[in-house]
């Protein structure tokens, strides 16, 4: 398993918390939304999913993945 922390703007309540996490989910990942620090803690297997296919199911949610 990896892990990597990706910065993300445009969280701003639960909401945002859930639809980050189900993404995650959807691709095979788990995640830990850090919301007062724009954060998200990803573990993920490299064989299963990319981290740019995580970045993207962030950002197809409406939030922008800036590292």
């Amino acid at each position: 398993m990896t892990n990597a922390t990706l910065k993300v703007e445009g969280m701003s309540c639960g909401h945002c918390v859930n639809a980050v996490e189900k993404a995650l989910s959807n691709v095979g990942a788990t995640g830990k939304v850090d919301l007062a620090a724009g954060k998200v803690e990803v573990r993920f297997d490299e064989s299963s999913v990319t981290l740019n296919r995580i970045k993207e199911a962030i950002e197809e949610q409406g939030y922008d993945v800036v590292s």
